[in-house]
């Protein structure tokens, strides 16, 4: 397809509405129930990064930095960037054993509900077929299409499938090999590396039309009911290219007849036209409208490398019930090796995650918040980048959710005593209500006084399993 017949698509699908290209138009858009149901989704952040496995997925760029690790590494192990390149790292990334069955099925029973891998990251290596690169997954690596087949074998599972596009940083991310002698400088892959700029010049009309092809490209491939964006779109270069582009994905999946969903963060998007993204971070209270919370297994890189700090499932679920007890979803990302392979690991956290899902997950998906999203001493520092850092719950700190009149009490450690205890229930009607534990048969006697509803807990329960969930139902007749 021609450059003409790309703005010729473009304008026609933006011309046949619902939505048009401009913030007011946008301002229309309603987020699906899907989204707001599902509330747990996986991130993949994989490609060429995974073969060096050092530092992050920030490797590509870093390298060609002099007085940096990446840089020392990579001299030690390759010899210098002017020998050996990003680019020389291709070959090696071949995916042997990637089975997009396998990691769809460890999805399924992490409980994920929507899966988000990575389509290109900032090195500008597609792991998908386009036609408007030839350093991509189908040509070389792999030789295979990996967004395509996760596509088939996620919707497969009954999962929802979307993407991610980090293109943007794509503008300047290989600009420190410009700097300092290297195959970036030496123009040998110039498809690849450029435009390699500073970061202090706005992208250029070529490089943001590159910017929406390519995400048209996408949208029309792989019909995706989400596409997530990293945070260096809210240059305001973008804003009239990110009007396009989301009228012409919002009006695509009209023509789906499926709710689609675009990821953003900071002010990159006006409210109201996307759904908002905290990076590694959460609200500390209630937030309208529905928001996400993207962040990874590992602590200190979204990419795989050899020395991943990870957290607990625990720790993963504790998170999960305080974002959605605010109102929010969380796209946790995990990172494969090279070869194919999800970390042991890793799905050893996922499928902790899934047996907890499995007991509780009643109390998460299809839900929405309470009138108050929790109590006890923990407060949730709101703000990007700061959940590798949050203090540890006590048996005290509650978080609340709904379905209906019926509230879930979810205690984020279980009470070491034989009684729970809910302050915030305290002044509310429950006349006739019925009390239950899940994962534990049968009701529970419980008492309301001006002070708290306490609960009576089974000596059987399983303290052991992560946060513990109280379902208080009305009388049948009032559900």
């Amino acid at each position: 397809m021609s450059r003409a017949e790309r703005w010729a698509k473009i304008r026609e699908v933006i011309a046949q509405g619902p939505f048009q290209d401009s913030w007011e138009s946008l301002q229309r858009y309603e987020i699906p129930d899907w989204y707001q149901d599902a509330k747990f989704g996986i991130f993949i952040h994989w490609g060429v990064y995974s073969v060096p496995a050092f530092g992050s997925e920030w490797y590509p760029r870093e390298m060609y930095l002099p007085g940096t690790p990446e840089f020392e590494h990579h001299r030690a192990q390759y010899g210098g960037v002017e020998q050996f390149g990003y680019k020389d790292f291709v070959p090696q990334f071949r995916a042997e054993y990637f089975d997009p069955d396998a990691w769809a099925l460890l999805f399924r029973r992490a409980g994920a509900q929507f899966v988000v891998p990575v389509a290109e990251h900032h090195d500008g290596f597609a792991m998908y077929d386009t036609a408007l690169s030839p350093w991509n997954a189908q040509r070389m690596g792999p030789c295979r299409d990996i967004i395509g087949e996760l596509a088939v074998a996620v919707r497969r599972r009954w999962m929802v499938f979307g993407l991610s596009s980090h293109r943007a940083e794509h503008w300047w991310f290989f600009n420190g090999g410009m700097r300092t002698p290297s195959d970036v400088r030496d123009g040998a892959a110039p498809d690849l590396y450029l435009p390699a700029q500073t970061q202090a010049l706005p992208p250029t009309e070529a490089f943001l039309e590159d910017w929406l092809h390519r995400t048209v490209e996408l949208v029309d491939k792989y019909e995706p009911q989400l596409v997530y964006f990293d945070w260096w779109i809210e240059q305001p270069a973008f804003a009239p290219y990110l009007q396009q582009l989301a009228a012409y994905y919002y009006n695509s999946g009209s023509q789906w007849q499926r709710g689609c969903v675009i990821n953003y963060k900071y002010d990159a998007f006006k409210p109201g036209t996307a759904v908002y993204d905290m990076e590694r971070g959460q609200q500390g209270d209630i937030r309208q409208p529905f928001w996400q919370t993207d962040t990874a297994l590992s602590k200190n890189s979204w990419g795989y490398v050899d020395a991943q700090d990870y957290k607990t499932a625990t720790d993963v679920i504790q998170d999960l019930v305080d974002i959605v007890s605010k109102n929010g979803a969380l796209l946790l990302n995990i990172g494969p090796k090279a070869d194919g392979t999800i970390p042991a690991a890793e799905q050893d956290i996922l499928l902790g995650i899934g047996e907890w899902l499995g007991t509780n997950g009643e109390a998460i998906y299809g839900t929405r918040p309470w009138k108050l999203y929790g109590e006890g001493p923990h407060r949730v520092a709101g703000g990007f980048f700061n959940d590798a850092q949050r203090a540890a719950y006590t048996s005290e700190d509650i978080r609340f959710t709904t379905r209906g009149r019926t509230v879930y009490a979810t205690f984020m450690e279980p009470p070491t005593a034989k009684e729970a205890v809910v302050a915030s229930l305290a002044g509310e009607v429950l006349t006739g209500w019925d009390v239950e534990l899940l994962g534990h048969p049968g009701k529970l006697s419980w008492t309301q006084s001006g002070q708290a509803v306490r609960v009576s807990l089974p000596d059987q329960a399983q303290r052991d399993a992560g946060p513990l969930v109280l379902k208080f139902s009305p009388p049948k007749t009032a559900r």
